[in-house]
């Protein structure tokens, strides 16, 4: 299976050979969601807290006698089944992070791509370099190349100028290859991908 290489004026200049075990075969949409919701549990902040009858405000002391007053025993005003009391078993700060095993990532990247691909929703480039150092200059690049909506841009090492020049862009997002997940392939409408880039995560995700 061959792709087209594009430049910047989506004018051809050659093909890349594309790997049977990478691009082929079915999508496991499974692995897809599985990592999907991995990465959506490891960006949860994990904040939530309440006090529980240690932290919350109030006298330690016991209200009444144990016995003899014909009211229910109450050790202090902090119990739980009061109104005001502590909570009990409530939420506490903790990371909602998770292993993941390393196969079911790359599987799961594999997955993505090749779906992007079969959508006609990738397009492979030469290389991104910025012509001139403005936003606008590298917005009309990213539309003739044919990004429309949400747009991630792939590459080995991002060109700074590019990077300076594409950051303020609505909707696209620049992403190394030793950092792309497969939440952000199958997040957007369009993958840029320079052939370097595509070369790096072939040589990963076909092991």
């Amino acid at each position: 299976m061959k792709v087209d290489v594009v430049n910047a004026n989506k004018e051809t200049v050659g093909s890349v050979d594309l790997k049977d075990e990478v691009f082929g075969g079915r999508v496991n949409a499974d692995l897809i969601w599985e990592a999907v919701v991995h990465e959506n549990a490891a960006k949860r902040r994990g904040t939530h807290a309440t006090k529980n009858r240690a932290l919350v405000s109030g006298s330690g002391k016991k209200p009444w006698r144990q016995k003899g007053t014909g009211r229910a025993r109450v050790g202090e005003i902090r119990n739980p089944l009061w109104r005001k009391g502590g909570t009990v078993f409530g939420p506490q700060p903790r990371s909602y992070d998770y292993a993941l095993p390393r196969k079911v990532k790359l599987g799961a990247l594999r997955a993505a791509l090749a779906q992007k691909l079969r959508d006609g929703a990738l397009v492979v480039v030469d290389k991104l370099e910025a012509t001139e150092k403005k936003t606008k200059a590298t917005a009309e690049m990213l539309k003739t190349l044919g990004a429309t909506g949400k747009t991630l841009v792939i590459d080995v090492k991002h060109d700074e100028a590019f990077t300076l020049t594409a950051r303020n862009i609505a909707d696209v997002k620049l992403v190394p290859t030793g950092r792309v997940t497969a939440r952000d392939v199958i997040d957007t409408n369009y993958v840029i991908a320079t052939r370097g880039a595509l070369e790096t995560l072939q040589e990963t995700l076909g092991q």
